[in-house]
């Protein structure tokens, strides 16, 4: 091997001891700078919901496409109705049968009142034609052991009492009667009125049955895709829709047991994804699994204990969502970085997160 040649294969060696060295100074250097910060890999994630059909029927429309925007409240789908509109028309003719059906009874009560207080005028009139019948019977009886008035005439009084009794007696039964007439008028009064309560809880329910029809979003967020197509029958719980509420936007990625047990609820946390690494964005952390995940159940030794990792969700701040609302992707995969030591100071690249 010629000079040159010897000289080359040096000057190779000492490239690449330098390269080595400076390799290793640039990993001390991010060791050094994210002491106190633990970070695992992760994919932003969002809360997703099903707008489903609380009744059975035909999907009549959809108002949105897949991507939209939609807010709290607004209608987002339609069911058809006709079906609850005939159960509506004829719950409201039973309603007024059934009000009919209270001023029938009422008129049945005053009828039966009046009935009543000509049965106890009745009474009254029968008994005082049977105190007089008494008297008469009395006086008939003195003048007959005097002799001044025949048996005939006697007998003819106390027959007079005895009708009287009788009549008295088939007035008062009559009056008892009316009372329970009347009696019976009442619970026919009760029962129309409760068939116009039955009447008016059907017409509720039917009434909520048509509002149910209207499939409303029940927070504000992103139509992610459509299940149902207007013409379609659904099931009862049936889906028509799936929707992401953009306002709970996290990131879940894994730890492993001792940085795991040194973060706190609560803790500072960044997130930074790979399709935008030059922006950083807040978070905190939201959850801290119980259960460790990716170990063998039953862990025997200190080393096996070394690989447990544990899930967490670093929460991205609502106000924050609210303004890069048209920003926000699901699935995104990328890197958080939290804080286990509280006094840990963030490093130059993971110092200037997104402001709301």
């Amino acid at each position: 091997m010629n000079r040159t040649g010897k000289i080359a294969i040096v000057l190779a060696i000492v490239g690449l001891a330098a390269g080595s060295a400076w390799k290793y100074l640039q990993d001390r250097s991010a060791e050094q700078a994210l002491r106190g910060i633990a970070s695992g890999n992760g994919r932003i994630e969002a809360t997703e919901i099903d707008i489903a059909a609380r009744t059975a029927g035909r999907l009549s429309d959809v108002l949105v496409k897949e991507g939209d925007f939609v807010e709290v409240g607004q209608i987002l789908a339609r069911m058809d109705i006709e079906q609850l509109t005939a159960e509506k028309r004829e719950a409201e003719a039973q309603l007024s049968r059934a009000r009919i059906g209270i001023d029938t009874a009422r008129s049945f009560v005053t009828q039966r009142e009046a009935e009543k207080e000509a049965a106890a005028a009745a009474v009254a009139q029968n008994e005082v034609e049977l105190q007089s019948a008494r008297k008469r019977l009395a006086r008939s009886e003195q003048l007959s052991r005097s002799g001044s008035v025949s048996e005939q005439v006697l007998d003819d009084d106390r027959a007079r009492v005895d009708t009287s009794v009788a009549t008295v007696a088939a007035a008062r039964a009559r009056l008892a009667a009316t009372d329970a007439a009347i009696g019976s008028a009442r619970s026919q009064v009760i029962d129309a009125e409760a068939s116009v309560e039955a009447a008016q809880a059907t017409i509720a329910r039917i009434e909520a049955d048509l509002r149910d029809c209207e499939l409303k979003a029940p927070r504000s967020g992103r139509i992610q895709y459509l299940v149902a197509r207007p013409g379609e029958v659904v099931a009862a719980g049936g889906r028509v829709l799936n929707m992401l509420d953009i306002g709970d936007v996290y990131m879940t990625f894994f730890l492993p047991t001792a940085e795991a047990g040194r973060t706190a609820i609560g803790s500072e946390a960044r997130i930074v994804l790979d399709a935008a690494p030059q922006y950083v964005i807040p978070a905190r952390i939201s959850f801290v699994s119980d259960i460790a995940q990716f170990t063998p159940k039953t862990v025997e030794t200190e080393e096996e204990r070394q690989k447990l990792m544990f899930r967490l969700r670093a929460q991205v701040p609502r106000e924050l969502l609210q303004k890069y609302v048209a920003q926000v992707k699901t699935g995104l995969p990328g890197r958080t970085y939290v804080k286990i030591d509280s006094n840990a100071a963030w490093p130059a690249a993971l110092a200037q997160p997104l402001t709301p």
